[in-house]
């Protein structure tokens, strides 16, 4: 399985035809996973926390939407054995923690696209750290399961300055700070300059303004350490723009 970084949106992204359409076909060229692991923006707690070990609700962590966003069900299928392997891949002195936990929607709302059966056990991680280099060795434990059969998912944002936005519109152009931090994002992950991502708070154009905090660039990390090389330039199939915010993603093989 290759390794993934989504842009994964607020809950109402499921109505944008052209991500929808996108990661339609992102999914259709992979192969169907026995599991999936998902790293979310929205679930930072340290020591590292596994959750959705069982099928628990889901976690609606947003508010002022549609009821109908409320009312979304995924039942996907725990997965207390892919959880019960990662605790033996991670080292002595990283401290794996098992919680009740449902997935959030940085989890489920790309799911509910690419699989909409729930039919795959899903697994949610934690964020034990947001720094690169860490986030970067976490990945490289994880990288095994790959050839496990395990779809490994790191969720994000690859711009995410909600409070510099100020046309709401889903198709609002992109301030200059957002299209401004996507290219370079792109540029720098063609190059493989993962060095270079790694040090975005003080090379990127559009900071902070695009990540005022930066727990949605994150996830990116997880997943370029779970890759076979991170500087091997991923192949970027997802890219435009909701709300102004770039919803670049990215396969690493």
């Amino acid at each position: 399985m290759p390794a993934l970084f989504l842009s994964h949106g607020a809950p109402p992204l499921v109505d944008d035809e052209r991500w929808v359409g996108q990661l339609k076909e992102l999914t259709a060229t992979l192969p169907k996973p026995k599991a999936i692991l998902m790293a979310s923006a929205h679930w930072e707690s340290a020591p590292l926390m596994l959750g959705a070990t069982e099928t628990v609700p889901l976690v609606y962590d947003f508010g002022g939407f549609e009821q109908r966003y409320y009312e979304t069900k995924y039942p996907a299928p725990g997965a207390s054995s892919l959880a019960a392997r990662i605790e033996k891949l991670m080292p002595d002195d990283e401290r794996v923690t098992r919680t009740n936990r449902g997935l959030d929607h940085g989890a489920y709302v790309p799911l509910t696209v690419m699989y909409p059966d729930a039919d795959i056990p899903v697994l949610q991680m934690s964020l034990p750290t947001l720094e690169p280099d860490r986030l970067l060795q976490i990945g490289r434990r994880l990288a095994p399961l790959r050839d496990e059969g395990v779809l490994i998912v790191g969720s994000g944002f690859t711009t995410h300055g909600l409070p510099f936005l100020r046309d709401w519109r889903t198709d609002a152009p992109a301030p200059g700070w957002s299209s401004e931090f996507d290219a370079w994002t792109r540029e720098t992950l063609a190059r493989g300059a993962v060095d270079e991502l790694a040090d975005f708070r003080t090379r990127a154009p559009g900071m902070p303004y695009a990540h005022p905090t930066i727990e949605h660039f994150a996830p990116m990390f997880l997943t370029l350490g779970a890759s076979d090389d991170p500087e091997r330039a991923p192949s970027q199939p997802i890219d435009g723009f909701w709300l102004g915010l770039a919803k670049r993603s990215f396969v690493a093989a």
